[in-house]
């Protein structure tokens, strides 16, 4: 079966096979339910980082590199046969994931076909032409006489990407030029009565094309197979799973302060204006203004404060006196408190919550009189450059941000904003406030000698 083979010479015959498998079929294993859920969620990690690294405009070779460390730090295991195992069922359970909408399978389209080019420009030549004899590709290498009849036009072609005749590969494909869209694109493959000739090392355009194509129909026949028969059927077990890891945040939880311990209330009001991200830093001067935040605000705004060490007897008097002008004492300890101990974990189950991620906060819809939610997403362009331009974001950064928002790319933008306000860059992304708040505090840290 495809799944276990390896791209390395077996000693005994010297066959050359590969370990970047196609996805045809799902491993005929027996997966554990956590299995199931915790290799989806690293492989989404990688194609999530590749993402980040395509919507930052990273260039091709930062973009190898890139998906180099992501799989070595989050798909590695110690054994070949587990590792491509683990690659494989992490595909097919992310394929049920993202199979259920236009827009999901897009995504999961686009990051998959990235991932599967990055990788098979990692293999040897030998390996990716076993590769293209396993894809079934109906084409042939040139032959010597007709190399030598176009020899000529396909060392202008080199010329014009900096490389010799020799450096691009002796060895040509002659394919319909449609089948390499990219290459024609960017004017790099000589074009003749139709067909395009292709050098071996640009074949990965070839076997992407395919490999694409093949997800694309999958991802549908996928949709279909669920819709009819897999939610039902699973509904107890598998779908509750399925339908969560599109959404789900896959970082540290911040339940708990990390690194810079407790704040104070005295501390509160400055820590806020340096080190809070605009949504929260938004409900922060909401409360302020009108002494009052309705239940989705209080949440969002308190597990955020909960998490960067703001003690339950402090957030009680935070609370109280925030609500002062507007909510007696009495009232206060009869409708609020009760649920500012419960988040603490001292009420109810005494369950220890945790401050929301990013992904959880964007995909909120606040109603008439809400102030919480992502400013990325729900407010008004202009509402939000005003809230830029109040955070000390430059007129030049604004536009950025707003490139970002308007093509739905709503943490990038954050991340954005985070690099504009520290002037200090953030190459993981902003992925979840608290997350911010430490990396700011870091910041401030390293330019001040003390924390601010």
């Amino acid at each position: 079966m495809e799944v276990f083979q390896s791209h390395r010479k077996s000693s005994s015959n010297n066959v050359i096979v590969s370990i970047l498998p196609f996805y045809r079929s799902a491993p005929p294993l027996e997966v554990r339910l956590e299995d199931f859920e915790f290799f989806a969620m690293d492989r989404l990690r990688v194609l999530k980082g590749i993402s980040d690294g395509l919507c930052r405009g990273k260039k091709p070779e930062e973009m190898e590199k890139l998906v180099v460390d992501l799989w070595k730090a989050n798909m590695r295991h110690p054994q070949a046969v587990e590792e491509v195992n683990k690659d494989i069922i992490s595909h097919f359970v992310l394929r049920l994931v993202y199979c259920r909408t236009e827009e999901l399978r897009k995504w999961f389209l686009s990051m998959e076909t990235t991932l599967f080019r990055h990788r098979f420009r990692l293999e040897s030549s030998e390996a990716q032409r076993a590769l293209m004899s396993e894809f079934k590709l109906p084409y042939k290498a040139v032959s010597n006489a007709e190399f030598e009849s176009v020899k000529d036009k396909l060392g202008q072609v080199a010329r014009s990407m900096g490389q010799n005749l020799a450096a691009a590969d002796a060895i040509f494909y002659k394919v319909p030029f449609e089948e390499v869209p990219d290459l024609v694109s960017g004017r790099r493959v000589f074009i003749h009565k139709g067909h395009a000739y292709v050098a071996m090392n640009q074949v990965v355009s070839l076997v992407v094309t395919q490999f694409r194509s093949y997800i694309s129909k999958a991802l549908i026949l996928t949709n279909r197979k669920w819709t009819s028969t897999i939610r039902e059927q699973e509904k107890d077990r598998l779908t509750p799973i399925v339908e969560a890891l599109c959404t789900s945040y896959l970082g540290p939880d911040y339940s708990q302060p990390q690194e810079f311990g407790e704040i104070s209330i005295k501390d509160i009001d400055q820590v806020a204006k340096t080190s809070f991200p605009l949504c929260m830093r938004h409900l922060f001067e909401k409360v302020k203004e009108d002494h009052h935040l309705k239940h989705g605000g209080r949440m969002q705004l308190g597990l955020f404060l909960k998490g960067v060490g703001l003690k339950l007897d402090d957030a009680l008097a935070f609370w109280k006196a925030e609500f002062a002008p507007k909510v007696s004492a009495e009232r206060f300890d009869k409708e609020y408190a009760y649920n500012i101990r419960h988040n603490y974990g001292r009420e109810g189950k005494r369950t220890d919550y945790t401050p929301y991620s990013c992904q959880k906060i964007i995909s909120v819809t606040p109603g008439i009189g809400d102030h919480h939610g992502c400013p990325y997403r729900h407010f008004s362009e202009e509402n939000l450059r005003a809230a830029l331009v109040r955070m000390g974001v430059s007129s030049r950064a604004v536009e950025d941000v707003m490139d970002k928002v308007h093509n739905r790319h709503y943490q990038l933008a954050c991340t954005l904003t985070f690099e504009a306000v520290h002037g200090s860059s953030c190459d993981a992304g902003i992925n979840h406030p608290n997350q911010y708040f430490i990396d700011s505090q870091r910041v401030l840290q390293s330019k001040n000698g003390s924390v601010a």
